[in-house]
């Protein structure tokens, strides 16, 4: 069984399973629950080492649901608050929590239960980044730019919270519902965005996550009173970000900038589904920053080839979106643009305004910018000292090579 496969299904069960098994025990059983979750992929991947079934999914489904029974019996032992299961109808309604639209259901109660305003902001995305898309606490704190010990102490104090506040597993209303959707719609987010620029060390795609993440906010989109227009923009920078990943690098893995992408690899049906998205989002008088972060995908999108790029209009969406929610990676993209809008000093004007650290994680990106400025002058000793920073810097391989190969350039 390749580990693929089994990481593949994980991504994609981890949160159904845990969901439907919340609904059945309650959240106070919570960490049982996830425990036992785990102990099945586990027993997944020893046993299909010589024998892959052959339907895994299936494997995991059934499994799943003998998994109850035997949590029942576990938690039993421990407390005797928990709900009783006999034979008969009892089982018959277990058997229904696990047909499709049921387990949707009960995923999207989990998001919005992860979501709840008695966790703190941090706590509730790492909690939901754990228990609907089964992120281990080493790739949250990849996510999030943080330590891990950090996200573990999140993720312990998130449960410690739900029981405190006896949180129930339900999908919000009125008011309470419209807060909540803003952080599930970030932590949506951030889920894609791990995948279409993973942090990961060897890779710098990982299109399970992006397709989870594309699956979660379908769903939010399917609930009648979450489909707002700000989720239809999230859902259309997805589908734009999500129509490019096969471009992004080569047949032998090497990354390609969007200079050198082929763009007749584009997958134009989940562009035109963006842009059925886009205008769905536009119906509205308030935009957010998932609208004008939709917008800069669709411009890039819409250039025949990187010399017809329309910088301008791009600058503008950048400059809304950064006078909406100032950040330091918002001016680092101002002044790449600037940049490739030959508008030198410009963009040197806003490289002085950064404090590297500020980006964390990705302080290598301004590094990686300030040596192209310097390149573009003809300053090439000065474009070499800071592409080495840059490397020094970056974590993931295939940024590595590529900003090496960008190093021997200006050598030459």
């Amino acid at each position: 069984m390749e580990p693929k496969l089994i990481d593949h299904l994980f991504r994609h069960h981890y949160g159904k399973m845990v969901s439907v098994l919340v609904r059945i025990f309650g959240l106070p059983h919570l960490e049982t629950i996830e425990d036992a979750i785990q102990d099945t992929f586990i027993k997944a991947t020893l046993s299909w080492k010589n024998n892959t079934p052959q339907n895994p999914e299936a494997w995991l489904t059934q499994a799943a649901k003998n998994r109850v029974l035997d949590l029942f019996r576990k938690l039993t032992a421990q407390k005797k608050r928990v709900p009783h299961i006999a034979s008969g109808i009892d089982t018959i309604a277990i058997q229904e929590l696990f047909l499709d639209t049921e387990i949707e259901d009960s995923q999207l109660r989990m998001i919005f239960t992860a979501c709840h305003p008695y966790l703190s902001p941090k706590d509730r995305i790492a909690f939901a980044l754990k228990t609907v898309s089964g992120f281990s606490s080493k790739e949250i704190a990849a996510a999030l730019l943080t330590k891990e010990e950090t996200i573990k102490k999140r993720i312990s104090r998130a449960r410690a919270s739900i029981q405190k506040e006896n949180i129930r597993f339900q999908i919000p209303k009125g008011k309470a519902l419209a807060k909540r959707l803003d952080s599930v719609m970030e932590v949506l987010y951030l889920i894609f965005n791990e995948g279409f620029h993973s942090t990961k060390k060897e890779i710098i795609v990982r299109k399970e996550l992006c397709s989870e993440a594309m699956r979660l906010c379908k769903m939010v989109l399917n609930h009648q009173n979450t489909k707002t227009p700000k989720v239809y923009a999230l859902f259309a920078i997805m589908c734009f970000h999500a129509a490019r990943i096969d471009s992004k690098t080569t047949h032998d893995n090497q990354l390609l900038d969007l200079q050198h992408q082929d763009r007749s690899k584009w997958y134009f049906p989940l562009i035109n589904l963006g842009n059925t998205a886009m205008h769905k989002a536009v119906e509205t008088d308030t935009f957010s920053t998932y609208h004008y972060e939709a917008a800069i995908a669709a411009e890039h999108l819409k250039a025949k080839t990187f010399e017809d790029t329309n910088w301008k209009a791009i600058l503008h969406w950048y400059e809304c979106l950064h006078k909406l929610q100032a950040t330091p990676i918002h001016l680092l993209n101002m002044a790449v643009v600037q940049l490739q809008d030959s508008r030198f000093r410009e963009s040197y004007q806003l490289l002085q305004q950064l404090d590297p650290e500020s980006l964390g994680q990705r302080s290598y990106l301004y590094y990686a910018t300030v040596s192209e400025y310097h390149s573009t002058q003809k300053e090439y000793a000065e474009a070499i000292v800071h592409i080495e920073i840059a490397l020094r810097l970056v974590t993931n391989q295939q940024e590595k090579e590529y900003l090496e190969k960008k190093r021997i350039a200006l050598i030459l």
